[in-house]
């Protein structure tokens, strides 16, 4: 068995309160970790009107970029590792579960990605895999908050984040090329889904991405998001025989984090 799998954990500075509450929920699970530098607004390599960043299907707001950001910065780590990373966004929720888990998926080759998460919203899912309790993904419509990546998929996401950059979350979904698999039942939720879910939430939290309406999208944006969907809908036809849109269930062990 090869060493424990290690959680990254994207994290804004002025974020304290997060932070403290994900080294209570690392220490409670027993899982090693690493902290990685959230991007902002104002350290974003490039500043957020370049070009760069305007070919998704929307304008997108700065602090939508410096998330997306931060996710490339995770991705980079994860090829440079050359080994599977949890990377989890600093209001996730993990279940009791998790540690044996990823313990089991450690051991896994030829995935790219399995996302922990559920956000009430049906997943396009598929066989059930032979070892773990997880299915294969094919089409998600959400979901940045709890992951693993390995090498592999990172190296397929960066390739993806150069050509188009995005809402973290979205190019994930988007990237077909991943062997992607779905956790069944769901490990993970952000904290704001709690009450959702009918979970104790640990701490009170705000949403760290500005709440101002995304600009009006000219025609040219319009024609990227009608494509998308387009691309989606041939994703379901494609795999009409072989997947079901399904509703994922979330664990029902969730440990005390109170300290």
């Amino acid at each position: 068995m090869g060493p424990a799998m290690r959680v990254l954990i994207i994290n804004l500075s002025v974020a304290t309160t997060r932070m403290k509450f994900q080294e209570m929920q690392m220490a409670a699970l027993g899982l090693e970790w690493e902290r990685i530098d959230a991007v902002t607004p104002e350290t974003l390599p490039l500043p957020a009107d370049d070009l760069q960043w305007q070919r998704w299907e929307r304008p997108m707001k700065a602090v939508e970029i410096a998330v997306f950001a931060s996710h490339c910065m995770a991705w980079r780590q994860v090829k440079t590792a050359e080994v599977p990373h949890l990377i989890i966004e600093d209001d996730a929720l993990l279940a009791a579960e998790t540690p044996v888990f990823l313990q089991k998926l450690n051991r896994e080759a030829e995935i790219d990605h399995v996302t922990l998460e559920i956000r009430s919203r049906k997943k396009l899912v598929g066989r059930r895999h032979r070892n773990l309790p997880m299915r294969r993904l094919y089409q998600d419509r959400t979901g940045a908050a709890a992951y693993v990546l390995w090498p592999s998929g990172a190296g397929k996401l960066l390739s993806r984040a150069t050509i188009r950059p995005g809402l973290a979350d979205a190019v994930i979904c988007a990237a077909y090329e991943l062997n992607s698999w779905q956790a069944d039942p769901g490990l993970a939720i952000q904290l704001d889904q709690c009450a959702a879910y009918g979970v104790t939430q640990p701490i009170k939290t705000e949403s760290s991405t500005s709440k101002d309406a995304p600009q009006r999208a000219s025609g040219l944006y319009r024609a990227r998001r009608i494509a998308s969907q387009l691309r989606m809908g041939l994703r379901h036809l494609s795999r009409l025989f072989v997947a079901e849109r399904h509703l994922i269930a979330l664990s029902s062990n969730w440990p005390d984090f109170r300290p």
